[in-house]
């Protein structure tokens, strides 16, 4: 499965090479609570087709019903960009059902130029990130290539937003407990990859959309070339496998490097990778392991969802606050030892 952003993206393109009249809708400001983030996309097609979303529906809703010919409307115009905003009165954002105080204000594109979505496309399908500037005078959407991300922004004559490829996960290690973190990865919309030399284990793998590359770890986290919208977690509970896999990974760019392991596996871990392989307590500060936020899980399902709870705020640039990490929460309720 892959991300909300591109699937609308594709389908717009498609729609619009088609021959279809379609609009194009991005979030460019928020004030107070908002259902969708700013750079949050929707397609619309003209017979009220809708891919992606910028609130619960209730917008979605009026937008379809001023645009297209569904309800009578007479359908999209032929028009350069326009800036709508809904929910400037507390009437409005009841109306349309956003949170109290919720502002939200979009960029309507009519009919984007299908070729300058196949261009985009092209450059997200090779891996790459790219920064559209859409200018709202004249309608034109300019490519740039970029390597940094950038923050969405929209001065109220141009946007810019930086689209990159969707997320990618490598699972080191073809257990169960892998199969239950790439089912929720996948459908949080991360391209999967699943790792191990160890026939046995690869043979009886189940989930389906995964790939599986069969070789050991480290070989194949240079082949994977990681980049800045990649996790990587070790989850094979070997050595052999887990730490010249994390070595490799540690020294690129990805969001997210972890381990899988008690707090006593995860101290040795550190101590064999400073020993043996060089590595400092500051080159090792990105290692996330034992992974996961705690919520008291003991099966490999609950499990996951620890994990996958962990790599999202990552990925999202969220803090995971002091104490709900595994090492933090299980240290806080160990059994005091009194002293005398």
């Amino acid at each position: 499965m892959e991300s909300i952003d591109l699937m609308v993206l594709r389908t717009a393109h498609d729609w619009l090479a088609g021959g279809e009249r379609a609009l194009l809708a991005t979030v460019a400001r928020t004030w107070g609570s908002s259902p969708r983030p700013v750079g949050s996309m929707m397609a619309l097609r003209e017979d009220g087709r809708v891919v992606g979303s910028v609130s619960g529906g209730c917008i979605e809703d009026d937008l379809i019903h001023r645009y297209t010919r569904a309800y009578g409307a007479s359908g999209l115009p032929e028009s350069l960009p326009q800036v709508v905003r809904y929910g400037v009165s507390a009437e409005e954002a009841h109306r349309f059902g956003l949170p109290c105080g919720g502002t939200l204000e979009l960029i309507l594109e009519f009919n984007p130029s299908h070729t300058a979505l196949a261009h985009l496309l092209a450059r997200l399908d090779s891996g790459g990130l790219a920064r559209r500037t859409l200018d709202l005078a004249s309608g034109t959407a300019s490519l740039a290539h970029t390597s940094t991300p950038e923050q969405f922004s929209f001065d109220g004559r141009q946007m810019i937003s930086t689209l990159g490829p969707g997320y990618r996960m490598l699972l080191i290690g073809a257990g169960a407990l892998a199969e239950y973190v790439a089912t929720m990865a996948l459908f949080n919309g991360f391209r999967v990859t699943v790792c191990d030399p160890r026939p046995e284990y690869m043979s009886g793998w189940n989930v389906a959309g995964v790939e599986q590359r069969v070789g050991m770890p480290d070989d194949v986290v240079r082949a994977f070339a990681p980049d800045l919208r990649s996790c990587i977690l070790a989850l094979s509970h070997d050595p052999k496998l887990d730490d010249l896999a994390l070595l490799e990974a540690l020294h690129g760019p990805a969001f997210y490097v972890g381990a899988i392991g008690s707090r006593r596996n995860s101290r040795q871990r550190r101590e064999r990778l400073i020993e043996h392989f060089g590595e400092t307590e500051a080159s090792l500060a990105r290692l996330h392991g034992p992974v996961g936020i705690y919520i008291g899980s003991k099966t490999p399902a609950e499990i996951a969802v620890s994990v996958m709870a962990e790599i999202l705020a990552v990925k999202n640039n969220v803090q995971v606050p002091v104490g709900l990490s595994v090492s933090d929460a299980k240290q806080a309720r160990e059994p005091k030892v009194l002293a005398g």
